[in-house]
């Protein structure tokens, strides 16, 4: 046996590929060799009931000029293979990683890809990386007396090491000022960090000195925000190394002495008081603008003077949702974004939680609904004649009966699944947030009785007292409020991790709102038990959001629901979805309205009732879709479960016989095995989905791919012992006894029985032909005899 059959990768990596780094300079200091870097978590699949993770990135190695700043990325593959082999993956871990080198190598030959001048090349050795430095500072034209702020080190008192996109977003934003640019923008999704990447961008530049005039003095910041929510936090939390260096401008106090400042535009700018002019103009060198979508830099808004009057200074956005409306366009005032990480790739890269939505439909949202003649409502108003839709209920008229349905069908869901899932549902003003709370606290009186917030609203009514709550719904330790209901205060700022459901009880037309509410979700707590979250989606939002072509996140799977109008289920559909086909009801939602359905908030009550209130009638639950993401992250079109695996089955195996070749040897079959599960095929859910309890996985899998006809496995199990006569007749009695007591542990369990057969081996009934290693030397003559038999006889049972 040659060499280059015998070397792993693992061999290659340890004896040719980190020698010759280190020849090149790499792994002295500070040079850093890191190896095995695993820079995702590997996507969460939610399938066939059951939560698993993807895969995981890893890059054999990556290069640092400086502890916290990687230059390139090097794929190794074993010696025996060529090394063009892992120049892909190069590629698309460099891309990945924002990288501009990447090597691909197999010990003895390196390729050298070059993205700074578009080359591709074999090379004798790797270059150093004083060479890759001023190639990229040369592409990328940073002046060298700038670099030292761009080289700082990340701040990591905390513990917490920013991920590789939250890496990107620092360099490039700060590469960007390092430039001379004024205005940055950084687009990153809702639970992705957007804190901790200002927070180190911040740091760097403090700590190395940087600021806009060249002077060697620390920089004065300010952190900008439209909501206290989201600067107390940041000021108490993630920014707490800058010590007594940070202020918040609040009540007047205008202190000038202090590096880091924090700020909400209406402390800013008072009714009585433009309070930031009382700084010059030229006081600030960077101004963080967080959630800049939010107004400030629309040119009619009053907080735009804000920004307008300190225009000496870089101004740094960060949004999840840039705006595009006209006007509104946050592009335009602050250019394109210079990195973007969207709530898609946060959930392929298992960083965000998955979602399942839940399209619950009833009877008046599907059909409309029209006064009868003369009626009166509450206040014995009559109702006008017309036809009402999704996006008139509680914004034109008020059904009681519909938002009974609704919170009936919301309780017993939870009742269904999690009495104690954090929940919060968005309603279209304060009055139906009170409405529906009150018929939620009813549904769940024996929750209530022991909890007495069990069901909150949180608005602007509230106050203080609803801040309370908010802090206790948001607080992982405290078990209440559970369901808060509320209209508008919580769309943005409210980081709440437990947040397993979000039910849309509004109209929400605008998907940079719609973006910002189902980010209330997409936080991952997997210690606490939240994988994934549910959005229960009653007015068809969520359904045209997700078939718009521009929307970054599909659903992992929609469920239609049919309920009648006590909320009873009449029917269960669930879909997994490739264009998200919305439900034969084109009235859900106007497609050509362009509200943003965003509720009014009342603080003081009106003098005439703004809607009519109608308190009888009834009002079914007649739809539920459930959609589920793929494991692509891609729709899928609708389709059953039993469905969407015979399709996948066809598109990795053309033909039976090439499934069954693939099958029918264990080592190959482990592979099929693994590509099923990693598009999320579960043959547990598949044989409930298919009421074939006891089929064979391969037939099956036949059976659904090209309608083969189904054999259980007991009837595998007898032609195989019939087939393999030869083998049995080779061996003694224990040894024939031993191989029919494996066929009936398949029988019983399935093939799967195999993949554990050394502690197979240890149990009832075969502890009593000894152990493992004697049952193979004493009847088999050996473990690789006993291996080969194993192994001819799950060949028999595919023959």
């Amino acid at each position: 046996m040659t060499t280059t059959q015998i070397m792993t990768e693992a061999d290659t990596c340890r004896e040719l590929v980190t020698p010759k780094l280190i020849d090149a300079g790499w792994g002295i200091s500070p040079h850093v060799i890191g190896e095995q870097r695993t820079f995702t978590n590997g996507r969460i699949i939610v399938m066939g009931g059951r939560v698993r993770r993807g895969k995981q990135k890893r890059a054999d190695y990556l290069l640092y000029y400086r502890r916290d700043y990687p230059l390139a990325v090097v794929e190794a593959k074993e010696l025996g293979l060529p090394a063009e082999t892992g120049v892909q993956q190069a590629r698309e871990y460099a891309e990945m990683l924002g990288l501009k080198f990447a090597y691909a190598t197999n010990g003895l030959r390196i390729i050298e890809i070059d993205y700074t001048t578009g080359t591709e090349r074999e090379v004798d050795r790797f270059a150093t990386a004083a060479e890759l430095w001023q190639r990229l500072t040369a592409a990328t034209q940073v002046p060298e007396p700038a670099t030292p702020h761009l080289l700082e080190p990340f701040n990591l008192v905390s513990g917490k090491v920013p991920r590789y996109y939250q890496q990107i977003a620092i360099d490039l934003v700060i590469e960007a000022i390092l430039l001379g640019q004024k205005r940055v923008l950084a687009t990153l999704a809702t639970g992705t960090g957007k804190t901790c990447v200002a927070f180190q961008i911040c740091w760097k530049l403090w700590n190395s000195r940087w600021n806009r005039t060249g002077e060697y003095r620390r920089p004065k910041i300010l952190f900008l925000a439209d909501r206290n929510i989201l600067v107390d936090d940041p000021l108490a939390k993630m920014f707490a190394p800058f010590g007594d260096a940070r202020h918040k401008i609040a009540g007047g106090d205008v202190s000038q002495s202090r590096d880091m400042y924090f700020g909400i535009y209406q402390a800013l700018s008072t009714a009585n008081e433009d309070v930031f002019r009382q700084y010059r103009p030229d006081f600030f060198d960077l101004i963080i603008i967080d959630e800049c979508h939010r107004g400030s830099s629309r040119e009619d808004s009053s907080w735009r003077a804000v920004l307008d009057y300190f225009a000496p200074a870089v101004q740094f956005g960060m949004t999840a949702t840039p705006l595009r409306e006209e006007s509104r366009d946050s592009y335009e005032y602050f250019g394109n974004p210079v990195y973007t990480y969207s709530l898609r790739q946060g959930i392929e890269d298992g960083f965000l939680a998955p979602y399942r939505v839940h399209r619950v439909i009833t009877s008046v949202d599907a059909a409309g609904w029209r006064p009868s003649k003369d009626e009166l409502d509450r206040f014995g108003r009559p109702v006008p004649d017309d036809e009402y839709q999704t996006k008139d209920f509680e914004r034109v008229v008020a059904l009681r009966s519909r938002t009974k349905a609704i919170a009936k069908h919301l309780a017993d869901f939870l009742k269904g699944t999690d009495r104690f899932a954090k929940t919060i549902v968005f309603c279209v003003d304060q009055e139906h947030a009170a409405e529906l709370r009150q018929e939620l606290v009813n549904l769940n009186s024996d929750l209530v009785k022991q909890y007495p917030d069990y069901v909150c609203r949180v608005t602007a009514d509230e106050g203080a007292i609803g801040l309370t709550h908010l802090g206790h719904f948001q607080d992982v330790d405290k078990p209440t409020p559970v369901i808060l209901t509320t209209s508008q205060l919580l769309t943005t700022g409210v980081d709440a991790e437990m947040v397993k459901n979000v039910v849309l009880a509004r109209v929400v037309g605008s998907r940079s709102e719609f973006k910002q509410i189902i980010g209330r979700g997409t936080r991952l707590k997997v210690d606490y038990g939240k994988e994934y979250f549910n959005i229960i989606d009653f007015t068809g939002t969520a359904t045209r959001h997700f078939a718009d072509p521009d929307f970054d996140g599909d659903p992992a799977r929609i469920e239609e629901v049919t309920i009648d109008d006590s909320g009873e289920i009449l029917d269960t559909v669930v879909e997994t979805p490739a264009g998200l086909e919305e439900p034969p009801a084109d009235n859900l939602v106007d497609p050509t309205d362009t509200d943003s359905g965003q509720g009014e908030i009342i603080t003081e009550p009106p003098e005439e009732p703004r809607k009519f209130y109608v308190d009888g009638g009834d009002v079914e639950v007649i739809g539920h879709l459930v959609y589920d993401l793929d494991t692509d992250g891609k729709k899928l079109q609708v389709v059953k479960y039993t469905e969407y695996s015979g399709r996948t089955v066809r598109i990795l195996y053309p033909t039976r016989d090439a499934l069954q070749s693939a099958w029918a040897n264990p080592d190959t079959r482990a592979e099929v095995l693994r590509e099923l599960t990693e598009r999320g095929i579960s043959f547990e859910e598949l044989a409930a989905s298919a009421d074939q309890p006891d089929a064979d996985p391969f037939d099956l899998l036949c059976h659904l791919a090209w309608n083969a006809p189904l054999l259980t496995r007991r009837q595998r199990a007898d032609k195989a012992k019939k087939a393999a006569q030869d083998l049995f007749s080779q061996y003694g009695d224990a040894a024939r006894e031993i191989l029919t007591l494996l066929l009936e542990k398949y029988i019983e369990r399935g093939i799967v029985q195999f993949n554990v057969l050394s502690e197979l081996m240890k149990v009832q009934p075969f502890d009593r032909f000894g152990s493992p290693p004697e049952i193979a030397t004493r009847h088999f003559g050996g473990i690789k005899p006993f291996k080969e038999a194993v192994s001819r006889l799950q060949t028999a049972l595919y023959q």
